[in-house]
Formats: C-alpha cells, sequence, structure tokens
C-alpha cells in the first residue's frame, strides 16, 4: 500500500477515530481523534501491534477480539468488511463503547497489504457515516463532476484484471474528448464551460451500467470502464456513448441550449496488458478519430 499524503492527511482531519495496520500487523498510522478517543497518543500507538492488547475490544458478552475474533485480521485474511460493536479499553482505564468497521486495504496489484480499522462514539453512528461519506468524495471523487478520478479508476482497473485473471471476460475503455471546448470556454465564460463538463459527465454516467465506472481523466477528456464487453460489442457501445452526448444540451438563461459533442477512442484489455497500455491503445483510437473529424468513435484492437 503506498504512503497516500493527502489521504492521510484527510483522515488526520476526521473526527472519528483512525488507525492502520501495516501488512505485518502493526499500527503505522493513529490520526488525531483516536488520540481523543482512547486517551493513547500517537507516540505510543505507533509501531505496536494490536496483540500487545492495549484497547482491549470486548463484545458486550465478554469475547476479547483482540484474543479472539480481531476484525482487522479477519479482514486481512478474506478481504471482507467488517462491523461490530464493542467496548474499548479507554486509558484511564474505563471502558468506552464505540461501533468498529474494519477493511483491508489493498496494493497496486490488488494484493491485500494491511488494513484499516475506524471507530466512533457508538452514539453518533450518523454521524460516523457522512464522515466516510466525506472522505469517499474527497478521495475517490472530482469535485467538479463528482464522476470518478484517477484513484478511483486505478481502483476499478486493478479489479477488472483480477476478474480477467479468472476467466470473466475482458473489459472495454472508452477515451472521451469534448470536440472544441476550447471554443465554448471562449464563447460562453468558464462558469458555462464548467456546467457543459458537468452535463456531459452527468450524460457518460447514466449511459454506463451498475459496475462500469465513468472517470474524469483531465480537462474535458473522461473515461469510462466497461466490464465484460465483447471485441465486437466496442465500437457499438462507443457510437451509444457518442450519441448519447450529442442528443444531449445544457439550457441557459442568456445563451439558450448549449450542445457540444464528443469524439470517442476505444480499446479492449486483453492478457498481458496493464492499465496504461490499454489507456494508450485507447488515446491512439481517439487521436484518430479527432484528426479525422471529430464526434466518431473508433476502435484500437
Amino acid at each position: 500500500m503506498k504512503d497516500d499524503a493527502s489521504l492521510r492527511e484527510l483522515m488526520s482531519r476526521l473526527d472519528v477515530g483512525v488507525y492502520i495496520w501495516s501488512k505485518d500487523r502493526k499500527i503505522s498510522f493513529w490520526n488525531n481523534a483516536a488520540e481523543r478517543l482512547s486517551g493513547y497518543a500517537a507516540e505510543e500507538m505507533l509501531g505496536s501491534r494490536c496483540s500487545d492488547n492495549r484497547l482491549r475490544h470486548v463484545t458486550p458478552d465478554g469475547v476479547n477480539l483482540c484474543l479472539n475474533g480481531c476484525p482487522m485480521a479477519a479482514s486481512m485474511h478474506d478481504g471482507m468488511v467488517r462491523e461490530a460493536d464493542v467496548y474499548m479499553h479507554h486509558r484511564d482505564g474505563s471502558r468506552q463503547p464505540i461501533e468498529v468497521w474494519a477493511s483491508p486495504l489493498l496494493d497496486d496489484s490488488g494484493a491485500i497489504a494491511g488494513a484499516i480499522e475506524i471507530f466512533s462514539d457508538r452514539r453518533n453512528r450518523a454521524d460516523l457515516l457522512a464522515e466516510l461519506e466525506t472522505l469517499r468524495n474527497e478521495v475517490l471523487s472530482d469535485p467538479l463532476t463528482k464522476l470518478g478520478n484517477r484513484r478511483f479508476l486505478d481502483i476499478v482497473a486493478a479489479s477488472r484484471f483480477e476478474a480477467m485473471e479468472k476467466g470473466h471476460g475482458g473489459f472495454g475503455l472508452f477515451m472521451i474528448d469534448i470536440d472544441h471546448f476550447k471554443k465554448v470556454n471562449d464563447t460562453y465564460g468558464h462558469a458555462v464551460g464548467d456546467d457543459v463538463l458537468k452535463m456531459v459527465a452527468s450524460t457518460l454516467s447514466s449511459a454506463v451500467r451498475p459496475l462500469d465506472a465513468a472517470v474524469r481523466w483531465g480537462g474535458e477528456e473522461f473515461i469510462l470502464l466497461c466490464a465484460n464487453v465483447p471485441e465486437e460489442k466496442l465500437a457499438d457501445l462507443a457510437e451509444r456513448v457518442r450519441f448519447v452526448v450529442a442528443e444531449s444540451w445544457l439550457s441557459t438563461k442568456e445563451h439558450g441550449n448549449i450542445a457540444v459533442t464528443v469524439s470517442v477512442g476505444a480499446a479492449r484489455a486483453m492478457d498481458g496488458d496493464s492499465l496504461a497500455s490499454v489507456i494508450a491503445r485507447a488515446d491512439t483510437a481517439l487521436y484518430r478519430a479527432k484528426e479525422t473529424g471529430r464526434n466518431r468513435c473508433l476502435v484500437e484492437l
């Protein structure tokens, strides 16, 4: 798992306790709220193991989870997310009722490289869920369009490559670029340009299936990653994407309806591919589509 400074900064600001296990089950991160809720300072906890039994999570019926049934250890073993209501030992000797949420952490190859636990006062469940949603949005979403960002694409692509290895079929990747977007900004201003980006993003996200991913790649470029797309269906799906954008428009009081078109380059992941190699082929197809007239789709096999 990469040491992502921006992610750790976000977790430091949360009002819920967060700590991270490394692969050898040592605590490598302990946020400010964890200090407040437990009474243990970060310097006391970093480098220690849960097996040191400081927090001593105990279930309402008296089972010591640090010794028998640790949610984080189980999540690292099978990759599943777990929740539990427990009593945590506070540094002052008291028992505090908390909710814990444990999840595995993956490295760039998709292998389990550690685990994270988020915990809060049991009486503040609604606040915890709101904090988690905020964290998810800030870390994995593009702030303007609300589509996934590049980090989100990395996570989804890793899952799709893993599915390919298990024989579940390849995925299609579509690079999409708004045609003449600079002209939109120059003609109507950047505020309208932002609204056009949001309109296209909303159209793209509604054009894909629940398991597909719509991502803002940067500027006026987007990526769709679509699972289980046969090679012969690539062109049809790319054309559907192009068509739904061409049939959309932004209604404004000052300028009336503003419509844009997109060019689409498509590629399909194959054995031996990486995310970068699939993107490169789709980008080549996109470049050819723009060079040969725009508002069209091309496939690079």
